[in-house]
């Protein structure tokens, strides 16, 4: 196994949903907590990147480049990891499974960066491992350039895109990006119409 250390992203701002949604919970247990359950498959270094609620037990890293999205939110991630890699993943993914970054984790050989790509053909920066030496000063170049689109960080390095067919034999796996948007999003699955599948 490579040297992991994992980083959930809960700073972004939560427009559509009007909340924090690192604090929304499913059946007891926040979705930072689902996730970092998930990511112990891997690591057991786990932070949280941004934000400004305290997640019980899980330490926190501040963005370098603060205000400026997604891709100042790896960049974070990467510039406070120990490992070879980061595991970054957004905080709005609550059906992630440790099977999901098992399965990344065994296709990285020779890639800067593993990538997951839905079933809709939608890209997934925000679900990815990432190789810090190569991604770190590229996703500096980038920001320095005025990019803020974390998709332009896997596009500039050697990403190891992994197609939806590639995962479709792992339990749940068509409800790894259900992501959680909305008020409405998350009254459907609190009223059980989306169900986690752990």
């Amino acid at each position: 196994m490579q040297s992991i250390d994992g980083f959930i992203l809960i700073g972004g701002q939560s427009r559509r949903m009007g909340r924090d949604k690192s604090q929304l919970v499913i059946e007891g247990r926040t979705f930072v907590d689902l996730i970092s359950t998930a990511m112990s498959a891997v690591t057991s270094s786990i932070s949280t990147v941004g934000g400004t609620q305290p997640q019980a037990s899980i330490p926190r890293v501040n963005d370098v480049h603060r205000g400026w999205g997604a891709l100042g939110g790896v960049h974070a991630a990467l510039a406070n990891c120990a490992a070879e890699w980061a595991l970054v993943v957004a905080c709005d993914f609550p059906f992630v499974t440790g099977d999901l970054f098992l399965r990344m984790a065994t296709l990285s050989e020779g890639f800067d960066a593993v990538a997951p790509v839905q079933h809709d053909s939608v890209r997934q920066p925000l679900c990815t491992l990432y190789r810090v030496q190569p991604c770190l000063a590229q996703a500096e170049h980038l920001i320095k350039s005025g990019e803020r689109k974390p998709v332009a960080l896997l596009q500039s390095v050697r990403t190891r895109w992994i197609s939806f067919d590639e995962l479709a034999d792992l339990k749940s796996a068509s409800h790894f990006f259900d992501n959680i948007n909305t008020p409405e999003d998350y009254a459907r699955l609190t009223n059980g119409s989306m169900h986690s599948k752990r």
